[in-house]
């Protein structure tokens, strides 16, 4: 009997052959203007042909003002970009799989911004914890400024324009990054939100940010791209951040995103198929299921073994898997699982490879220099 893993799943408009995608991944790879590269293409290609259905990008920055988050971050902010990212794309779909282009805000996360040293988030409250050393950040975060209301217009307006030159790219469709602690989790964040407006400092006021930013991407790109959220607790400031009001919260947020016109709710977790709330608790792609109205899910969180990922989803709790670092040590992963083989154990120094398995490779080597 065939596994539901190997199943196809019709996502929006697009037929995925199976219910594998690799998860976005922070890659650090693109030239120093933002524009994608050859690094880059040979990298998304060897997941294409390692047998995955979909391949959603690294986040990708979405205006030269406070979005970029990392050095050598690709964007999709100039012509420029849309012009690399299209070699980029054509060189996945030539070789089997579809791709989705995450769009990034960093927020006060930011890191390194070519365009800036200033950040930007809901209020000026600095995130907690440490840069990531590995993704070049030093020392704590900076105190963003707080967004006034011509911010936040500016921002609805970049993911739009993101996302129509991710469809000139040739991209299948977009993902919008509300997870991981970037700019529009901060809006869900108690702690980072303290605003008094349409906006904060409840969740449900966060909420109208993801809702407006919904609508303009879905008004530009037209019903025939698709259109995703991913969501998530944790943060990369604050691992073990739990929303304050547990699957309550969770309720209200998948809800008010399941009566938007997206096509999919993505949810990441540090292990997709446990409770999220506490003993007894729903998983977190368990409650985007229960309270999404029907959405498709995509589960994410330490899902690369073929037991877990075809238990979440045929116990309903999930749709489609998405894999992260089990893929930067597997990137034919699909195909492994199928014929019955081994899964290579993930070794942390491939997180910042570009280009997995090959160790070899001068011009990776070249990169992890800079």
């Amino acid at each position: 009997m065939t596994k539901q893993v190997f199943s196809p799943f019709t996502l929006g408009h697009l037929s995925l052959k199976n219910r594998y995608l690799v998860a976005p991944m922070t890659r650090v790879s693109a030239d120093e203007n933002g524009a994608a590269n050859e690094t880059m293409a040979r990298y998304y290609e060897r997941f294409a042909k390692g047998g995955f259905a979909a391949i959603i990008s690294e986040g990708i920055y979405i205006d030269r003002l406070y979005s970029q988050g990392y050095k050598n971050q690709p964007g999709l902010a100039s012509e420029e970009h849309v012009k690399a990212w299209k070699d980029v794309v054509s060189t996945v779909k030539n070789s089997g799989a579809n791709m989705i282009a995450q769009l990034m805000h960093a927020g006060g996360q930011s890191q390194a911004n070519a365009y800036t040293e200033t950040t930007a988030g809901p209020s000026s409250t600095a995130p907690k914890g440490e840069q990531l050393g590995f993704y070049y950040g030093s020392g704590p975060y900076k105190t963003p400024k707080a967004m006034d209301a011509k911010d936040i217009e500016q921002v609805i307006q970049s993911f739009a324009a993101a996302a129509v030159n991710a469809k000139k790219a040739g991209f299948d469709g977009v993902e919008i990054h509300g997870a991981n602690g970037y700019l529009l989790d901060e809006f869900l964040t108690d702690y980072l939100n303290n605003r008094d407006d349409d906006y904060g400092p409840s969740i449900e006021k966060g909420l109208n940010l993801f809702v407006k930013i919904i609508e303009a991407v879905r008004e530009a790109t037209g019903t025939d791209f698709l259109v995703g959220v991913r969501i998530s607790q944790g943060k990369v400031s604050d691992q073990t951040y739990k929303w304050p009001n547990g699957e309550n919260d969770a309720a209200t947020i998948f809800s008010t995103l399941g009566k938007t016109d997206i096509d999919y709710i993505h949810v990441t977790d540090k292990d997709g198929t446990a409770p999220s709330f506490g003993e007894g608790t729903k998983s977190l792609s368990e409650a985007a299921k229960a309270f999404g109205n029907e959405k498709p899910v995509i589960a994410n969180g330490m899902l690369h073994t073929m037991e877990k990922a075809e238990t979440i989803i045929k116990n309903g709790h999930a749709d489609l898997i998405s894999i992260g670092t089990g893929a930067l040590a597997n990137p034919d992963l699909p195909l492994l699982l199928e014929k019955g083989e081994p899964l290579k154990p993930f070794q942390p120094q491939e997180i910042l490879m570009p280009i997995a398995h090959i160790k070899k490779s001068e011009l990776a080597y070249e990169l992890l220099k800079k």
